[in-house]
């Protein structure tokens, strides 16, 4: 998303539609830890909307393919109605100016989330997790903040869509892994031994953020059906007022994590797959 904003500042700056509105995503190998490059094609160039097909690429592999279409959302204009639409069951309410000592009596942070030495970018963000737990455990509530102190834009939505719990896990240990409970509590952590691959990401942005940015978002993370190692999730992300930001669909399966760590193949090698 931060190569297509510049593309449109630059190549495409006679557009004038610096926000992506919408994003497809198809995760074909994974990525690896290291330098990548972009592609950007122009796709379709319009008055309301352009979209262009972005492809990264690690070691000459192909590894995620997506079509981004952006438009400009402070010249949107057309009918608007209240669906009066909320989150069932409702989150408790946060008052995030206690967050920075930890004093909300509704939702604590976590410190470290379970298993980060294998999912690493879980150690760039502050969690705040709800004090009595999650409302089900097919549904996981958190608010989120960077920990280096920047704030989220745009560009980083799709870091916040795809950082979250694992909501399998609660299945396979019969308990929230996640919860403050089991941290403070000094619990040990249980081996999961899972991988959960990402097989397609598609992310609707429904407002811009301000440009420089929130310092908090809340995530909504449910999963409606897991079955034969395959499971879909769907993702709301609100701001401070409970307005919704983007909402976000993956499609993901729940693999060995053997898959994940095993050796790649020779380099180049296009057959290659993600699975």
């Amino acid at each position: 998303m931060r190569v297509v904003s510049l593309h449109y500042s630059t190549t495409l700056a006679r557009q004038n539609q610096p926000h992506t509105i919408a994003l497809h995503l198809d995760f074909l190998r994974r990525t690896q830890i290291g330098a990548a490059t972009f592609k950007v094609k122009d796709v379709k160039l319009g008055r309301q909307t352009s979209v262009v097909h972005v492809t990264l690429l690690q070691d000459g592999r192909e590894e995620v393919v997506g079509y981004i279409t952006n438009s400009d959302i402070s010249t949107e204009e057309g009918v608007s109605f209240s669906t009066a639409w909320k989150l069932q069951p409702e989150p408790k309410p946060a008052d995030l100016s206690k967050f920075e000592k930890d004093e909300d009596p509704n939702w604590a942070l976590r410190e470290k989330w379970p298993f980060s030495d294998f999912r690493k970018a879980t150690l760039n963000v502050r969690s705040f997790f709800p004090r009595a737990g999650q409302p089900a455990p097919g549904i996981l509530d958190e608010w989120l903040c960077l920990r280096n102190g920047e704030n989220w834009t745009n560009e980083a939505l799709g870091s916040v869509v795809d950082t979250f719990p694992q909501v399998i896990e609660s299945y396979i240990l019969g308990e929230d892994p996640y919860s403050i409970e089991n941290e403070r509590s000094g619990k040990k952590e249980k081996q999961v031994g899972f991988w959960y691959p990402t097989v397609l990401l598609n992310m609707d942005v429904k407002k811009a953020l301000p440009k420089e940015g929130v310092k908090w978002l809340m995530v909504r993370l449910q999963a409606k059906k897991i079955k034969n190692g395959r499971f879909d999730l769907e993702i709301v992300v609100l701001d401070e007022s409970g307005d919704v930001v983007a909402l976000s669909h993956h499609v993901c399966f729940a693999v060995s994590a053997a898959r994940n760590t095993a050796a790649r193949r020779p380099t180049g090698d296009a057959n290659e797959s993600k699975l």
